[in-house]
């Protein structure tokens, strides 16, 4: 094609997303490329959901600078951009003796990392809190500044503000190759992809577990070593809001060479995660789950419990977590004008708007581009009905009756939400789109009695049979406005 865009990001995940809407503040002209039917459908849609604290990272690492940046910009953005969250605060729980320095030892990275709001609990203050934990627990790091998000409705939140600042997507669409231009100090590039080239003069590769195959597609121009991505599966169980109280805070194990270890985590929707297992595959899409992972989820779980209500999970899921030989996150500049964020696993999803705000400004530093006068920073969140006093309920339903129609029993969703879900800057499509954006089909029923409607509204608002209805495929063109 002959247009050539400013900047082309590769990637629709939350650091992709978070990029894009920070660079939408500028005069620029933006593509966002995503082999995906939505934003959000890589390692970001299987997260834990957690904002970190910062007290296990290494200090020094950019990891643990990134982490207090981006936990600090959520303050604001989760304002700006109406995106559910909870500071409930965290427990790292010690259940046998040795436990106790590892604790010392988290609190004192913690300290050398500016965490402040810290304490080491006894067994008794901890169990105060959390009447639930084992017999066992013996002590624990509570760090009060850690907080809980849904990490997929901020990915759709970055991306839905930024295509009303002129950001266009382009979804269903895999990167086949890119080629250089003359090696200039401008030199451009071409991004194959499955629907055609397109020309940028930058690229900013956010790809999750393909941003090694990216990164790697330039070796023909760079003299760099290969860049192995080694994907990590994780298996979770997803409890039913019924048991909301079951804990409160965010509850870790001592953390492993595996990552954090697998841990009890409330929703802001009011369900309970247990997991994630940390299990090496080869396949970077491998998001099946196994009864193995699951047994070991609830056997780990276990020893952090008393009681672990297993009659209540009302689904399994697994991600993937984008591990690579170094341990740290890679954010740089190679060659002129191509910008990686490369290895981004846990704390990548608390860091990515200060990932984000740091790729944008490596851009910018190189594109020079006029800040906007128009700039829309907010962006309105779909109403939430069940989440309304009946006098709030009734007033909307004078206004528009389609706030009477329950779709979703489980979880109170009405036909007006599903309607204003599919028609968003970045519009549901599809029926997973839909239960990322209003949680139809993530309630008990998992869909049961909701799916058929689902069908029936989005077979009428797309003009297509309702045997063309996926449910989570394809997606399409999106336009920034």
């Amino acid at each position: 094609m002959d247009k050539v865009f400013d900047v082309i990001i590769i990637g629709g995940g939350i650091v992709g997303c978070a990029a894009a809407r920070s660079l939408s503040r500028y005069a620029l002209d933006i593509l966002l490329l995503e082999k995906g039917s939505d934003v959000s459908v890589g390692a970001t849609k299987a997260n834990s959901g957690i904002l970190h604290a910062g007290y296990d990272c290494e200090p020094g690492t950019l990891k643990a600078e990134l982490n207090k940046q981006g936990l600090r910009m959520y303050t604001r953005l989760v304002e700006e951009l109406n995106i559910p969250h909870r500071i409930n605060g965290s427990l790292v729980v010690s259940t046998y003796a040795g436990g106790l320095s590892e604790l010392q030892t988290l609190y004192n990275k913690g300290v050398s990392n500016g965490v402040t709001e810290m304490e080491i609990l006894t067994a008794e203050q901890a169990r105060a809190l959390e009447p639930n934990l084992h017999p066992t627990v013996n002590g624990a790091l509570r760090a009060t500044s850690a907080g809980i998000i849904s990490p997929y409705e901020a990915a759709i939140a970055f991306a839905e503000n930024a295509a009303v600042n002129g950001v266009s997507f382009l979804l269903d669409t895999t990167v086949t190759g890119i080629t250089s231009g003359d090696g200039g100090p401008d030199p451009g590039f071409t991004v194959s992809t499955s629907r055609g080239d397109y020309r940028t003069r930058a690229v900013i590769n956010c790809a999750g577990t393909e941003s090694g195959n990216i990164a790697n597609f330039l070796r023909g121009y760079i003299h760099v070593p290969p860049i192995v991505i080694h994907p990590q599966r994780g298996q979770y169980y997803l409890l039913d809001n019924t048991q909301r109280g079951l804990i409160n805070h965010t509850v870790f194990q001592l953390p492993t060479h595996m990552g954090k270890g697998v841990l009890i985590a409330p929703t802001v929707d009011g369900n309970i995660l247990l997991g994630p297992t940390a299990e090496a595959v080869e396949d970077p899409q491998a998001t099946e789950t196994t009864g193995d992972g699951l047994h070991e989820a609830l056997t780990k779980v276990s020893l952090t419990l008393s009681h672990v209500p297993v009659h209540d999970r009302i689904t399994a899921f697994a991600g993937i977590r984008v591990k690579h030989a170094g341990k740290d996150f890679i954010v740089e500049e190679s060659p002129v004008n191509f910008f990686h964020a490369i290895g981004i696993d846990s704390p990548g999803l608390t860091a990515a708007p200060a990932i984000a705000a740091r790729l944008a400004d490596m851009a910018l530093a190189r594109l020079q581009p006029a800040e906007k006068t128009d700039f829309v920073k907010e962006r309105p969140a779909i109403t939430r009905f069940r989440d309304l006093s009946p006098s709030e309920q009734n007033k909307l339903i004078a206004a528009n009756p389609a706030y009477g129609q329950v779709v979703c029993r489980c979880e109170t969703i009405t036909q007006a939400e599903i309607m204003d879900a599919m028609r968003r800057p970045i519009p549901a499509k599809n029926l997973d789109a839909l239960k990322r954006r209003t949680r139809a089909q993530m309630g008990r029923c998992q869909g049961g009695f909701c799916t058929l409607k689902l069908v029936e509204l989005l077979s009428r608002e797309l003009g297509i049979p309702e045997s063309q209805v996926t449910k989570n495929g394809p997606g399409s063109e999106v336009v920034g406005k």
